[in-house]
């Protein structure tokens, strides 16, 4: 049986990890705002 929305999860990571965030200015700028906010960041 063929599961929704089944990624792998490297793909995820390699797409929405605090890698990939450091990658791009707004993903630093988003990352510095929600340390701001004192939310707690995973490396996903």
């Amino acid at each position: 049986m063929h599961y929704p929305r089944r990624v792998s999860r490297i793909k995820r990571v390699r797409k929405f990890g605090f890698r990939a965030r450091m990658k791009t200015r707004l993903g630093r700028k988003m990352i510095n705002r929600k340390r701001r906010m004192g939310r707690r960041l995973s490396a996903v």
